[in-house]
């Protein structure tokens, strides 16, 4: 016969388990949470940058069409200055008194079937109605 073992020998240096505070599941996740700000908002600025780049401005496109205008045909100018300046006239009062001034000079080149050149007069506030805007 074989001797027995006992396997109920007291142990004392076994400890108890004890519970470990682990944070590492909340650090991940402030990482992952500010990462994912960081690449949204730089997704935000080139979405900003890649639809303002290559944006009609519709200001810059009417002061080249009202510069390039042709005052030697007086009553096509006439109109293209009334459409033309009407984007520009609520910049400032200043503007808009001037563009009044600019478009009752310029009825009389209009609704007519030919008209003579512009007077001086009138070639002096278009130069000055031109001569205020800022695009």
């Amino acid at each position: 016969m074989q001797n027995m073992q006992s396997y109920d020998i007291p142990l004392h240096d076994i400890k108890p388990l004890v519970e470990i505070e682990e944070y590492s599941i909340y650090y991940l996740s402030a990482v992952v949470i500010v990462a994912s700000i960081i690449f949204l908002a730089l997704l935000y600025l080139v979405y900003r940058w890649m639809k303002h780049r290559n944006r009609f401005n519709i200001r810059k496109e009417h002061f080249k069409l009202l510069s390039g205008i042709d005052l030697k045909d007086a009553k096509k100018a006439a109109y293209d200055l009334t459409y033309y300046g009407a984007t520009f006239k609520d910049d400032s009062p200043r503007h808009q008194k001037t563009y009044e001034d600019m478009v009752e000079r310029l009825e009389a080149y209009k609704y007519k079937k030919s008209v003579d050149d512009f007077d001086t007069e009138t070639l002096r506030i278009i130069e000055l109605y031109r001569g205020m805007i800022d695009v």
